[in-house]
């Protein structure tokens, strides 16, 4: 059992360092277009993420790969159950590594806006997928002894939607501070602005999806039961209002430190309030796949567990290297036109 909870940890941890990481990425991806006004800020853009983005995207592969080693038959059945979903989201991030790396290879303006428009498509859909799927996983599926009985369509739902749009406004914000904290001069400044802007519209979205948490989900049950644990949903809301205080001081930094908090633990508050479910069923608790009865063997896991202490932290320390490398500021005015990412 106590591997089992061990996983559970450990599957909470790699999903929520992912959004953390990539959801600056995708934010970024969103905003290239509107917050570049030339070639050179929108080179510089790109330039922000270029050293990191597929380094942030492992993480992706490891909760992915996780999720399949410790829990197979979660894993098993995720993949069939929202395979449409998830596919959809393998063909945005596929598009947008390839937006990315082609945006550059010819000098012509039309070839750049068309991989532009598909850097921001692609980074658009995962980051609304992940919420309506994530969304979906809290409120719990239509599954019985006879298999799911929903599509891509009963995905669609009114709280899977306002989780994907959450998402999509939480990555936007965290997008926005990044580009400010990476680059100079007006490009820095706009999307300063542009992340006091968009605060607004997420906190009306956050108090909603609270709301609408209370009575589409059972998430709070957990944290009523055990009330210590609604520390890490007020941690989740100060970190938020965080957010709004030091980007209008304009502490850039500390406002994208305080957004990272915020995704680390909204991400913690929905897993706590799964425990110990990983996929409710909304048709009968019976059928809910649980860390209990969907999991590896304890052997398996207690294997799985000496590897993970050996390589994650290996794993984090390359990236803790990479980011401090890259760390310098951006100036668009110093990247030559037409030469830029």
């Amino acid at each position: 059992m106590e591997f089992q909870i061990i996983w559970f940890i450990l599957w909470a941890v790699l999903w929520a360092v992912y959004f953390m990481l990539d959801g600056f990425d995708l934010g970024v991806g969103m905003l290239q277009k509107f917050l570049g006004r030339n070639e050179a800020e929108r080179g510089a853009i790109i330039r922000t993420i270029g050293p990191v983005w597929d380094g942030n995207e492992v993480w992706l592969l490891t909760a992915g790969g996780a999720t399949f080693a410790a829990f197979p038959t979660t894993y098993a059945l995720m993949f069939s159950y929202l395979y449409t979903a998830l596919l959809l989201i393998l063909f945005s991030l596929i598009v947008r590594g390839v937006s990315v790396e082609l945006r550059g290879k010819e000098e012509g303006a039309t070839w750049r806006s068309r991989w532009e428009t598909a850097f921001l498509i692609s980074s658009f859909l995962p980051a609304l997928l992940f919420g309506v799927a994530f969304g979906n996983i809290f409120q719990g599926l239509p599954m019985d002894a006879d298999g799911y009985h929903g599509n891509l369509f009963t995905l669609l739902n009114p709280y899977g939607l306002l989780t994907g749009i959450f998402f999509v406004l939480l990555f936007l914000m965290h997008g926005a501070l990044w580009i400010g904290v990476k680059t100079t001069g007006d490009l820095s400044k706009r999307a300063s602005g542009f992340a006091n802007k968009v605060w607004y519209p997420l906190l009306v979205v956050a108090v909603l999806f609270l709301i609408h948490t209370k009575f589409a989900t059972n998430l709070y049950s957990n944290f009523v039961g055990t009330p210590v644990l609604f520390v890490m949903p007020l941690l989740a809301v100060l970190a938020l209002l965080g957010i709004k205080i030091f980007a209008a001081k304009g502490a850039l930094l500390t406002a994208f430190a305080s957004s990272c908090v915020t995704i680390l633990s909204v991400t913690f508050t929905g897993v706590i309030g799964l425990f110990p479910n990983l996929i409710p069923s909304s048709i009968d608790p019976r059928y809910s796949l649980t860390i209990f009865n969907s999991s590896s063997s304890p052997y398996t896991l207690k294997i799985m567990t000496g590897v993970a202490l050996v390589f994650v932290p290996i794993v984090i320390a390359y990236q803790a290297w990479n980011y401090r490398v890259f760390r310098k500021k951006i100036d668009p005015n110093e990247m030559e036109q037409g030469k830029a990412y």
